[in-house]
Order: C-alpha cells, then sequence, then structure tokens
C-alpha cells in the first residue's frame, strides 16, 4: 500500500488517491482545494443515492419539467417555496388533493428525491402497502420498530390515500404513525379525494377528524385539476397509430 493511500486512509478520504490525476495544478492551494471539493462532490452523490435507495420510491423522479398547470397553489406556498423544500425545515406537511393522474405521485416523488439530494432522511409508503406493513408487525409484536425507523425521516410520504378503504385495526396503526409525526417531521400525503370524503377510507368519523386535524395544521393544501396525464398519452399513442377513442360505458362492467 502506497503511502498516499495509507494517509487517505487514516483520514477517511479513501477515494481521493483516485481522483489526484483529474484536478489540475495551477498551485498547492488550489490543487489541494479542488482535490477536496471534488472529493466532497462524490462523496455527496453517492450519499444521495444510497438515501434514494433507502427512501423506498416505486421509481425515482425528479422536477425536471414537471408540468405544474394541474396544480393549484393555495396562499400558504408558492412554487418556489415548495421546490425549495423550506417547508421541511419547518416540519409543515403538504396535502396533494384532486384528480386522477394529474401528477401528485410524481410531484411528491420528485420532492422526495429531491430532499435525498440534499442529504435529508424520506421514507415514501404507498398507503396500502403501509397499512398491510403495519398490520403485519403488529401481529409480530414489531410495529414499534417499523414507526422508529418512519420517525427517522426529515419526510414522510404516504402515497395514493383514498383508493382502498382500510379495516379498523389498519386505520387504528396509520393514525397512530401519524399522530408520532406530527409537529416532529414533515408529512406529504397524495389523495384522490377531497376531505369530506376521507371518512370512508378510515370508516371513522372522529378517527378521520383527528387524523385531518394533524395534518392539516401546519399543512399546505394542493389542488390537482384536469384530465389524467395517462390517459391523455394513451389516447395521443392511439391517434399516432390511427386506432379510434376509447368509448366510456355508462352500464355495468363485465
Amino acid at each position: 500500500m502506497s503511502r498516499l493511500k495509507e494517509l487517505c486512509k487514516e483520514f477517511r478520504v479513501g477515494n481521493l488517491q483516485d481522483l489526484t490525476g483529474e484536478v489540475e495544478f495551477a498551485d498547492p492551494d488550489q490543487y489541494l482545494t479542488d482535490l477536496l471539493e471534488l472529493a466532497l462532490k462524490q462523496r455527496r452523490a453517492r450519499k444521495a443515492n444510497k438515501l434514494i435507495k433507502q427512501a423506498g420510491f416505486p421509481v425515482a423522479k425528479t422536477l425536471d419539467d414537471y408540468d405544474f398547470s394541474p396544480v393549484t397553489f393555495p396562499e400558504s406556498i408558492d412554487k418556489d417555496g415548495l421546490t425549495s423544500l423550506d417547508f421541511v425545515d419547518r416540519r409543515e406537511n403538504v396535502l396533494l388533493v384532486g384528480s386522477v393522474g394529474t401528477g401528485k405521485t410524481h410531484l411528491a416523488t420528485a420532492l422526495g428525491t429531491k430532499a435525498c439530494m440534499q442529504g435529508r432522511r424520506v421514507a415514501f409508503y404507498r398507503a396500502i402497502e403501509l397499512t398491510n406493513k403495519l398490520l403485519e408487525k403488529h401481529e409480530n409484536g414489531e410495529e414499534k420498530k417499523l414507526m422508529k425507523k418512519i420517525g427517522k425521516a426529515d419526510l414522510f410520504i404516504i402515497d395514493e390515500l383514498g383508493y382502498i378503504p382500510f379495516t379498523k385495526k389498519k386505520s387504528q396503526l396509520l393514525f397512530s404513525v401519524i399522530s408520532k409525526s406530527y409537529e416532529h417531521q414533515s408529512i406529504i400525503v397524495t389523495s384522490n379525494l377531497e376531505f369530506g370524503r376521507w371518512n370512508e377510507v378510515f370508516g371513522d368519523q372522529h378517527l378521520t377528524a383527528a387524523l385531518l386535524d394533524r395534518v392539516i395544521h401546519h399543512g399546505h393544501i394542493l389542488s390537482f385539476s384536469g384530465e389524467s396525464f395517462r390517459f391523455k398519452e394513451a389516447m395521443s399513442n392511439r391517434k399516432k397509430s390511427g386506432e379510434g377513442r376509447y368509448e366510456l360505458s355508462n352500464g355495468p362492467l363485465s
């Protein structure tokens, strides 16, 4: 082992010796500064990639070219305030509510990915998968471990709340997780249901009211409207291939 490699190991900058040829030399101070800047940049990139992997995103998304046209912002936050992620520092919540297919999951994932790029911990769960896992852990006496893991995140994302109703126990477990997160971390929730219909998911009026009170307090509600991006893309592809339009039946599905 070379002396340089030994020193790098001692100072815990293991890849520094691999970067020595990637920086041009003008003077000692400039060379050392640029070398350390490059090493720091690569270290941060490795950390971000690790955080993105740990977050549990189904597919990594970014804010590049994201279409904000379906989004109506409240007075409490604007586009810059949202994408800067300052709300995470303030432990505020963001609720993305509205039509199916209008970009809610994409936006939540992109915000989570950016948080990881900034060195923050993110926990991403689809609502049904989270409640299933909570119930499984509860039956094994291990739900506290999962709640502790979620509690370590700076940003907790619950996606697709409202697609499938929960059992009473699953509702109680999800309420418990959100209660523990309240004012300790930021939460992003995506839902296709307006708040007045959340009782259809949780099945308990008092629990639903208490849960809404926690997520809406210190929260920003973004409304999504318009036609589904996926539906528009499918229609465009059919048009390009010369196929006809989809016909939506008013009768029962078979």
